[in-house]
């Protein structure tokens, strides 16, 4: 439900700045802006908005599906009273998720007042992350055709993000990718400590 609303809310306004300019360039993230006029919003709100069309539906496609997922997860744990608030904790999940795969972003383009950037692929990645911590070994789809373990995927996606944000060879941010793909894996962690002995033997048992 909460995913849904998210996925709701992002799409709306993407869709928005498609034709209005004016709204993108209030709500992208520019770390100069951040950093040197305070503009702090940003961080958050630049996540709700989009590129394009592809851009928009892939994310928003990949986030329902596993953000679907994880907040069954959550209530399966909040059933057992391992954690409370499960709809508390999968905001938290995903907006601390945008806001920390800000972080190297913020840091290294502070002084580069035309760096821009949107989209929500800091929060889904650790969505993906999440899910994957939960069930290591269920299969992602690459390319929506080939099966992947999600452990698998987890580490290949991890490498090529590292990898192409060292090379920088393209717009994409990889610094968000990665630093959200591993809040993602270890947010479970800040719930229960105790849920590592359930990823252990998830990865065991496969």
């Amino acid at each position: 439900m909460i995913t849904l609303i998210i996925v709701i809310i992002t799409a709306l306004l993407s869709i928005a700045g498609f034709s209005n300019s004016g709204l993108v360039m209030r709500l992208k993230l520019n770390p100069y802006l951040v950093y040197h006029r305070k503009d702090w919003h940003r961080v958050i709100t630049h996540a709700f908005l989009h590129a394009d069309w592809t851009h928009l539906i892939i994310n928003m496609i990949v986030l329902l599906s596993f953000g679907t997922a994880v907040e069954r997860y959550f209530q399966q744990l909040e059933a057992e009273g391992i954690m409370g608030h499960s709809r508390l904790s999968f905001i938290i999940l995903y907006f601390a998720a945008i806001i920390v795969s800000t972080l190297t972003t913020l840091v290294k383009h502070r002084n580069n007042s035309w760096y821009n950037a949107v989209g929500a692929s800091g929060g889904v990645s650790a969505v993906i992350f999440t899910s994957i911590f939960f069930d290591p070994w269920r299969n992602l789809y690459f390319f929506g055709v080939l099966p992947v373990p999600g452990i698998l995927f987890g580490a290949g996606y991890l490498l090529y993000s590292h990898y192409m944000s060292r090379k920088s060879a393209d717009n994409i941010n990889h610094d968000a990718h990665f630093a959200g793909a591993v809040f993602g894996l270890v947010f479970p962690l800040f719930i229960n400590i105790g849920l590592i002995s359930h990823f252990v033997d998830k990865l065991l048992n496969f």
